[in-house]
């Protein structure tokens, strides 16, 4: 196995950072401190002549020769434990990035050792010094970090520049900064006192450890579910979705290299069936903090829920689950705003976005016009090799995706019209074309299943059946996570707003349903798209703490009398 060669900085041994946590005195700060104001962090363009472009290029073709061997991190500890699965590049399959180490259930154990055993102390931590890690990392990432979490995430997810730069670098910068503020407010929230009392709350870390579990498709996703409740005194477990295991490395020595303790947050690639199930009948759970499958989180909750008499306390449950997110155009649109709003919101990273917008309903009589702008943007769409910066797509990210989606495809031939698109190759990559489908049936398939991939289906309504089809939008899907109205007419907004208010936690006006941005767009859906407790928002960060209030009595009373008592 080769090393990273590269001066840009590169996972280094945990046994480097495996002091006890707070086996050196605390320096004593007299004073109330604050964090820094969060300002949302810069897009970079990675434009021709731009030094991040030379930057980026230079450390993707360092990391695509090299072949990492990835352990598990369990109390800061390395762990290779012989059983090793591979992290390839989805759009050269063959390409081998990494050999990374599978956890068996002694290691869980060990897992759950370590973040007790952490817990003790990092919980005790002044809050200050906690969101002081995460600002520290968030520095590091906005600077000398930046272009190697961005090549691992290409690489490995097959984002192009440009969308590995909103997640993996800004928006992640953007939890570490927001969240420490966030927290901030939280803990300066006290309730009122009254004459000679003072009563304060405080904000506890919850007792036990938090499981996260984390998705491909988002890399700052992984950075959120795991700091969110680590800033708040938590320690957690981290078990990262297989086909994004080398950028959850790499984001786990980064936080390393801005001071998170050993046992905060441990590593533990593998099985997901084995270590949830271990996990879950641990009776240290305090919660989940989860992004995944609908399916997926359902199957915990039920477990949780046959095991509520084990844990020490009931666990908090906070996930971000499936979508199928619409856009609805009045009839009152502009046609080239709706075509732009479907080849980015439907296409862009290969519509693997959570938000991604994956059924349109147009009105009859723009459905031309809105077809051949969005077939012609579709046509000049590239697909392919990522590093290669002309291409707007990737690769889907394995072979079970890309049998996925190749099955819509089939049956859209024989039940829909595929109005471009439509085509998969998967020899070198998991190729599939940008497609959209055509359907007469407002309840086919494709239009009410999450299909994860570059597909959007479109229905054509009558244009004086606005009303009713709202309707047919709100119905259609059991999720409720993003949804977009595209209309120049505010009585038609005001109306859409109105008929699907519960049909998407993040709703969008003359806009693509996805980009959400933390501080100012707060994500989360309900339905079955998960508990809408808003990642990037401080409604989040209460998910990982117990309160507790306190009375202080300055002067007790000493008579047990009440004045009502005395005589007349």
């Amino acid at each position: 196995m080769s090393t990273p060669t590269s001066t840009i900085p590169t996972p280094t041994p945990a046994t480097a950072n495996t002091q006890p946590v707070g086996s050196t005195p605390v320096a004593a700060f007299a004073g109330i401190r604050r964090v820094p104001q969060p300002v949302n962090d810069p897009n970079r363009s990675y434009a021709p002549g731009s030094p991040e472009r030379a930057e980026l290029k230079a450390r993707l073709k360092t990391m695509a020769d090299e072949k990492l061997d990835i352990p598990l991190v369990i109390g800061g500890r390395e762990v290779r434990t012989g059983r090793t699965a591979q992290a390839v590049m989805p759009h050269d399959h063959k390409h081998v990035l990494a050999d990374y180490h599978l956890a068996g259930p002694e290691h869980v154990q060990q897992a759950i050792a370590a973040s007790a055993a952490a817990r003790r102390e990092w919980g005790g931590w002044p809050w200050e010094d906690r969101a002081a890690v995460m600002l520290r990392a968030a520095e590091l990432l906005a600077t000398t970090w930046r272009s190697t979490i961005n090549a691992a995430t290409m690489l490995g997810q097959s984002k192009t520049a440009f969308q590995a730069e909103i997640d993996a670098a800004s928006e992640m910068i953007d939890f570490w900064r927001f969240n420490a503020y966030f927290a901030q407010e939280l803990y300066g929230e006290q309730p009122i006192s009254g004459p000679g009392v003072w009563n304060q709350m405080e904000y506890r870390a919850l007792e036990g450890f938090v499981y996260a579990i984390s998705p491909f498709n988002f890399t700052a996703i992984g950075g959120n579910l795991t700091t969110a409740p680590a800033l708040m005194g938590n320690t957690v477990i981290w078990k990262p979705a297989s086909s994004a295991v080398l950028s959850g490395y790499y984001t786990l020595k980064l936080l390393e290299a801005a001071g998170m303790p050993p046992g905060v947050i441990n590593f533990i690639p593998g099985d997901a069936r084995d270590i949830s199930n271990q996990l879950l009948d641990s009776a240290e759970l305090a919660g989940v903090h989860f992004t995944g499958s609908t399916e997926v989180f359902n199957g915990m909750w039920k477990k949780i829920g046959e095991n509520i008499g084990r844990y020490r306390s009931y666990p908090r449950l906070v996930g971000e689950t499936g979508g199928k997110d619409f856009i609805v155009v009045h009839s009152s649109a502009d046609p080239a705003e709706v075509a732009v709003a479907i080849a980015r919101g439907g296409f862009e990273y290969q519509g693997q976005k959570c938000s991604a917008a994956s059924r349109v309903y147009v009105p009859r009589s723009l459905w031309n016009d809105i077809r051949e702008r969005t077939t012609a943007m579709m046509q000049e769409i590239k697909v392919g090799d990522v590093t290669d910066f002309r291409n707007f797509m990737g690769a889907v990210i394995d072979q079970k995706a890309f049998t996925k989606i190749s099955g819509y495809l089939d049956d859209a031939k024989r039940n829909a019209k595929i109005i471009a698109g439509g085509t998969a190759a998967g020899d070198e990559g998991y190729f599939i074309q940008p497609t959209l489908i055509e359907t007469q049936d407002p309840g086919y398939r494709s239009l009410c299943e999450e299909i994860f991939g570059p597909v959007v289906t479109a229905y054509v309504y009558p244009d004086n059946e606005w009303q009713e089809t709202l309707a047919i939008v709100d119905r259609t899907s059991p999720y409720a996570l993003t949804g977009a109205v595209f209309s120049r007419d505010r009585v038609a907004v005001r109306q859409a707003m109105s008929a699907l208010r519960n049909a998407a936690g993040n709703f969008y006006i003359n806009d693509k349903p996805t980009g959400a941005v933390v501080g100012q767009q707060p994500f989360g859906g309900a339905r079955g798209s998960g508990t809408n407790d808003k990642a990037g928002s401080k409604l989040n960060l209460v998910r990982w703490v117990s309160a507790r209030t306190i009375k202080e009595t300055f002067v007790p009373p000493r008579d047990f009398r009440y004045p009502f008592m005395a005589e007349k």
